[in-house]
């Protein structure tokens, strides 16, 4: 089965945004990937709610969300106005993981559970059943353009057997160093959605590789 493929804005090009939106509009892909960041959670600033909403005016496709900020439950109701149709926070940002999921949800969003590359799978045993998806972060948190943490296959791999364990309908998420090279092997070991910047972004045709991605199992 073909994976589910989420360009990730953070790579896109800031001077003329409204042509990389349009290009994802008219690509195989499924979502438009925002990652919003705080400078305090994760050593980098990003963008937040006046770019989500103007992403949103103009994309055909749903907006996945990624808040890695501290305290995120300050701003659920403000995303979904913004138009995010999924939204994901840090297990390691979250003082009150199940009472936040249940809000996103309560909003009418997906809901996701993000991992950073240190946090263990066996964190998720006594949550999952609360989460629409589990996003594996495969680089640390802030930056694009890392290099992929090979740990991630097993990562995904344990979560895979968790899910399919407990007959849960739970998605998979990798972001970070996703590209044509290891996409197979990441739907091998068990991701259903692929988020990838630099890999579109920096190539002269992003919409092939959008294309490659999606056939690469």
């Amino acid at each position: 089965m073909s994976p589910l493929i989420a360009p990730s804005l953070l790579s896109a090009n800031f001077l003329d945004l409204a042509s990389d939106i349009k290009m994802i509009n008219g690509s195989v892909a499924d979502f438009v990937h925002s990652d919003v960041m705080d400078g305090v959670f994760v050593p980098n600033i990003s963008f937040g709610l006046p770019i989500i909403r103007s992403v949103h005016a103009i994309a055909e496709k749903p907006l996945d969300v990624h808040l890695m900020i501290f305290q995120p439950e300050r701003y659920f109701e403000a995303f979904k106005e913004a138009g995010a149709s999924m939204l994901s926070i840090h297990y390691e940002a979250c003082s009150h993981l199940h009472r936040n999921l249940n809000a996103i949800r309560n909003l009418g969003m997906k809901a996701g559970i993000v991992l950073n590359p240190h946090t263990p799978v066996n964190t998720l045993d006594s949550i999952i059943e609360e989460a629409d998806f589990v996003l594996i972060m495969s680089v640390n948190p802030g930056f694009g353009g890392q290099q992929f943490i090979e740990v991630t296959y097993r990562k995904i791999a344990t979560l895979k057997e968790l899910i399919v364990k407990r007959s849960l309908p739970t998605l998979i998420e990798v972001d970070g160093g996703v590209s044509v090279n290891n996409a197979f092997n990441l739907v091998k070991a068990g991701a259903d959605i692929l988020v990838a910047g630099n890999a579109i972004f920096g190539h002269e045709n992003p919409a092939l590789i959008i294309e490659q991605l999606k056939n690469c199992s």
